[in-house]
């Protein structure tokens, strides 16, 4: 039987799906709320307090009965004795009373008997003055009030932001510096989340060399490794790199299990998926262990195989490097952040101008490297230059993928096209 016939060209939405039905969110792992950040809950979050726990002046000011500053105004101001000096951190048990006042420092406890704030810019006190002994007394005197204040103004309600009891972060949320003070605020100082997926990572190929060497006639130094590694750390794994297997079953089969008994959770391989006669790979993959290898109907990355070793799922991407990163970007990356507990896979999309001409195309997507623009109120997109899959240099240029459907022959200037945005800058947006 042919290739062909053994392994039509399937779609990328095929390919996307069947890949990420092997994958689940991995295990929780107990972890402290900086280790959380970006990371996604594997529990629900109760408050174990109300936040705030009591009502609190949102001012520095005087706690005030607001029937005592009825018709105030810089002509005929209210006068109020002044009774205590209240820093927040303190509860006093003095209640003000008609006619009192009580000194007041933002986030200090409302006193009994007292309704609303008056701020320091509307007495004649026009900014706090330092006391002695914040909340530990006061020095009497009197305050003129030059507004009137409405009962509630400048007043913290108790349980505004938090109730005690309340979900205040569901499982499935991801944290982010806001969820991280939420988290901090009810006194969570570590959290569940779905543990790192540790990613093995094996180039392939007697033609690589290490980064250190200079290659020789023939050779070229192994990139893709450290590529992959980069891309899997960014998006929250753990890179495991197992160095170059030559073109040899046993030193390949050799590299794979020792990346198997590293405890890996997803396997990449770059290189020897094609349909060479060196292409080495598919042949321990289907000895190792149970491999469905297929090709996508998309350039570049055309060559892809996904199977288990061992009940470790194994993604086979290709050897030339723009191809290998796209082929991540697609299939890869959704399946690491499905491993973290994430539900959202799909980088944001823009529809943008082709600036320049895509020639005649062969049935499959494009994935084209572009620099994405804001312009005019809509978005632009240009070429990076040469488009070969193994011109890595375009990829390191470009911001975004213009997708390029199959159905289209050519496009030409002027085309609008839909790009998945690789990073956004502030110039994007």
């Amino acid at each position: 039987m042919t290739e062909d016939y053994l392994y039509p060209m399937i779609s990328v939405e095929e390919a996307q799906e069947r890949i990420l039905r092997f994958f689940h969110p991995l295990e929780p792992e107990r972890v402290s709320l900086f280790e959380a950040l970006d990371r996604v809950l594997a529990e629900d979050i109760l408050a174990d307090v109300s936040v705030p726990p009591l009502d609190n002046t949102a001012m520095d000011g005087y706690a005030v009965r607001a029937a005592d500053t009825s018709g105030a105004s810089p002509q005929h101001p209210a006068t109020l004795r002044v009774l205590y000096d209240l820093a927040a951190g303190y509860v006093s048990d003095i209640a003000v009373t008609p006619g009192t006042a009580i000194r007041i420092m933002t986030g200090a406890p409302i006193p009994q008997g007292a309704d609303a704030v008056v701020p320091f810019e509307e007495t004649d006190e026009k900014s706090p003055q330092p006391h002695p002994a914040p909340g530990r007394g006061g020095e009497g005197g009197e305050v003129r009030v030059f507004q009137e204040a409405k009962v509630g103004a400048h007043i913290r309600r108790a349980g505004e932001d938090i109730r005690q009891g309340e979900r205040v972060l569901a499982a499935g949320s991801v944290v982010r510096p806001a969820e991280v003070g939420v988290l901090a605020s009810v006194g969570r100082a570590t959290v569940l989340c779905p543990r790192r997926p540790r990613v093995a990572i094996l180039a392939t190929g007697d033609e690589l060399v290490e980064i250190e060497q200079k290659p020789g006639p023939g050779q070229i130094r192994n990139s893709n490794n450290y590529t992959l590694a980069a891309a899997v750390q960014r998006d929250g794994g753990v890179p495991l790199l197992l160095g170059i297997a030559r073109d040899r079953l046993d030193e390949l089969t050799a590299k794979i299990r020792h990346g198997l008994s590293k405890g890996a959770d997803l396997l990449l391989t770059s290189g020897g998926v094609s349909v060479g006669d060196f292409d080495v790979v598919k042949t321990v993959l289907a000895t190792e262990g149970e491999i469905t290898f297929w090709r996508v109907r998309m350039k570049p990355g055309k060559p892809l195989a996904f199977g288990h070793i061992k009940g470790v799922p194994h993604l086979g991407l290709p050897g030339n490097p723009v191809s290998s990163l796209v082929s991540y970007e697609l299939f890869a990356r959704p399946a690491i952040l499905q491993m973290l507990g994430q539900k959202h896979f799909r980088r944001p999309e823009v529809e943008a101008t082709l600036l320049d001409a895509i020639p005649h195309k062969d049935g499959r997507r494009h994935y084209v490297r572009v620099i994405v623009q804001k312009e005019d109120g809509g978005y632009t997109a240009r070429l990076t230059g040469e488009q070969g899959s193994g011109i890595l240099t375009s990829m390191a240029k470009a911001n975004g993928l213009a997708i390029i459907p199959e159905d289209a022959t050519s496009l030409a200037p002027g085309s609008r096209v839909r790009v998945m945005l690789l990073d956004w800058p502030e110039q994007i947006f």
